[in-house]
Order: C-alpha cells, then structure tokens, then sequence
C-alpha cells in the first residue's frame, strides 16, 4: 500500500501544483477582466463625449444653416429694394431727360427765332436820319428867327 499511497501523494501534490497554478490564473483572469472593464468604461467615456461634440456640432451646424437662410432671405429683399430704387431713379432721369430735350428745343427754336426777327426788324426800321436837327448855332438861330417874323408879317 506504500506505492498506492505515494502515488495518492504525488497526484496531491500535482493537485495542489494545479490549485495554485488555477488560482494565479483566476487572479490573472481577474485583473485582465479588471482592466478590460476600465478600458470599456473609458472607452465609453471618451464615447459619450464625442456624441456631445457631434451633438453639439449637429446644433452648430443647424444654427449656420438657420443664419445662412435669414441672410439670402435678407439679401433678396435688399436686393429687391435696391431694384425698386434704381427703377424709380432711371424713371426720373428719362423724365428729367425729356425736359431737358424739350427745353433744349425751346430754347434753341426761340434763338433762331431771335436771329430771324432781329434781322427783319432791322431791315424795317430805317436808320436814315430824318429832318433832325444837330446842334444849333446862334447864327443859324437867328436867320431861323428871322424869316419866322417875315411870315408874322404877312399874316
């Protein structure tokens, strides 16, 4: 019976070799799942952060968005205002244009009107010196005086 109990010994012995080595391995086992598990929970960390910046990035993005349609609607109504603008400005210069023609026309029809009648006038008027008298000398004057009283005379 010794050699059924060393053999009993010797598997004890391989027994307790594999509790151990099971053991270290469990403790192995753990820590690795231990780390495992932290990693998992930073990774999720890191995660749910970079959801956030998408999240906050998908919001920054729409209020781009929402700006960008407030300025081409605001665009469009300036641009609107503008045309209006030049359309009421182009009318006046074609109105302001058009007396500017007309008054152009007047004036000159009345300048050549004026170089026409001046002329005519001119040649209807006589520029001869009629029967007048210059200056008067008392010589003159005299003999005027005299043949003046030959007449009272007679009458």
């Amino acid at each position: 019976m010794a050699f059924g109990l060393g053999k009993l010994a010797v598997l004890e012995s391989k027994l307790d070799i594999y509790e151990d080595l099971s053991k270290e391995m469990l403790d192995k086992l753990e820590k690795a799942v231990g780390t495992i598990s932290d990693n998992s929970n930073k990774v999720a960390i890191i995660l749910e952060r970079h959801e956030n910046r998408l999240d906050e990035s998908e919001r920054a993005d729409k209020l781009i968005l929402s700006m960008l349609e407030e300025m081409k609607a605001r665009h469009e109504k300036d641009n609107e205002l503008i045309h209006e603008r030049v359309t009421d400005l182009q009318k006046k210069v074609d109105v302001n244009a058009k007396f500017v023609v007309g008054a152009g026309a007047v004036i000159s029809t009345f300048v050549i009107v004026l170089q026409i009648a001046f002329p005519v006038a001119k040649s209807l008027t006589s520029t001869v010196p009629s029967g007048i008298v210059g200056s008067v000398d008392s010589a003159s004057w005299t003999t005027l005086t005299t043949n003046t009283s030959d007449f009272s005379a007679l009458g």
